[in-house]
């Protein structure tokens, strides 16, 4: 069977595509266009690359088979350590149980860098990636798209793919009435600490449903300590660049039992704080010659840990997609039906723990309460084995 994408009715093939963004879901929708016989070119709005930006973050097994399927998982492989599962705890150090995070094959590695092993190999491929042009406007001219950005320049190709984040400007673009990102009630933060001994397996996760707040972390083999925090806060503040994080952090976690005083205190800088969003339902993932992608589209909370995965299946699927159906308004439609229920799905459930995060006096010793049975019922449910063990099969048609 061929796999070439087909020409559409009234010779309307694709075979170019503007993608919006160069994080992760960029560079991996690029690949995957390009696999698919389609020319991108990839558009970046910060005016450098992404080093030292952001903290960490979990690619499940699912994320790593949709990126072998792109040829492009070696790099995450050599860049990540393996993160076996999760334990979690109460404030005052109670085992409340175990989850797995997709057993061995799930990788813990530094945004940045995966951010730059994915561009490396883009532009390896001969993908071109622009920095500093930032899109303001786009729009159907003729049957291709045609994009303005914010330095004057303007380009046309056959499509324009949002991968640019959860504060995306292509979904608005797409829809001006497009809800905004909702706010979990959370605030996110963390570090790398060295010097400080914890009492977890090389790997493994740690995470502590504390008094006033949530903590987890892990170590790799080499002795430092990744760790992250989410402080509940109501409404998002307005100073968080203003806000000494530290003492606020300290005082937190004073009370809880684990080592969450002591990494803070032995972290040199701490990661800039943000608020935690999710795009849990997005009415309309495309228009015209226009599509969303990745959290433009569906962007889960980081405690999903499927928010990298699930942008790679993404591109996947879309270049199948795109590949297979006769035109790209057939492909957009069949690509949001084949992957909707499934990213819905994981936000909601992250939804739900994000909850108990942030949770009161009585809702805390609920939880406290609860969970240790919630999670020997749910250790190899349906849902979860639906959500690490998900693989796409390339050499399937689409249509």
């Amino acid at each position: 069977m061929s796999h070439e994408p087909r020409t559409a009715p009234g010779g309307g093939r694709a075979t170019t595509a503007l993608v919006i963004g160069g994080g992760i879901a960029g560079p991996a929708t690029a690949m995957a266009l390009q696999k698919a016989g389609i020319e991108p070119t990839v558009f970046e709005a910060h005016p450098t690359g992404a080093d030292g930006v952001g903290a960490f973050l979990t690619l499940a097994s699912n994320g790593l088979d949709a990126l072998r399927i792109l040829e492009a998982d070696g790099p995450a492989r050599s860049l990540g350590f393996p993160t076996p599962g999760i334990t979690l705890r109460s404030g005052t150090g109670k085992r409340l149980g175990e989850s797995g995070t997709g057993g061995a094959a799930s990788l813990t590695l530094k945004r940045s860098d995966l951010y730059r092993a994915m561009s490396d190999e883009a532009r390896a491929r001969g993908i071109e990636i622009h920095h500093g042009r930032r899109l303001t406007a786009a729009h159907d001219a003729g049957g291709q798209v045609h994009a303005v950005f914010a330095d004057g320049g303007t380009e046309d190709a056959d499509l324009l793919i949002g991968a640019d984040g959860v504060h995306s400007t292509v979904r608005t673009i797409i829809d001006p009435a497009a809800p905004a990102p909702a706010y979990g009630g959370l605030i996110g933060t963390g570090g790398y600490a060295t010097d400080v001994q914890v009492d977890a397996e090389p790997g493994s996760y740690e995470m502590i449903f504390g008094r006033r707040g949530f903590f987890g972390y892990a170590s790799p083999r080499d002795g430092e300590v990744w760790w992250f925090a989410n402080v509940p806060h109501r409404e998002p503040p307005t100073n968080l660049g203003e806000t000494d994080w530290r003492p606020v952090l300290l005082d937190l976690f004073a009370d809880d039992a684990g080592p969450a005083t002591a990494l803070i205190e032995a972290t040199p800088d701490l990661l800039p704080a943000s608020p935690i969003h999710s795009i849990p339902h997005l009415p309309h993932w495309h228009r015209d010659t226009l599509v969303v992608v990745g959290d433009a589209a569906h962007a889960p909370s980081p405690t999903s840990g499927q928010g990298a995965s699930l942008a790679v299946e993404d591109a996947v699927e879309l270049a199948r997609c795109l590949r297979d159906l006769p035109d790209h308004t057939q492909a957009f439609a069949r690509f949001e039906h084949t992957r909707r229920a499934r990213v819905e799905r994981i936000i909601k459930a992250a939804a739900r723990i994000n909850n108990s995060k942030a949770a009161g006096p009585v809702g805390r010793v609920v939880r406290d309460a609860m969970l240790p049975a919630i999670l020997r019922l749910t250790a190899d449910t349906k849902a979860y084995r639906e959500t690490h063990g998900y693989r796409i099969d390339w050499n399937a048609s689409a249509a």
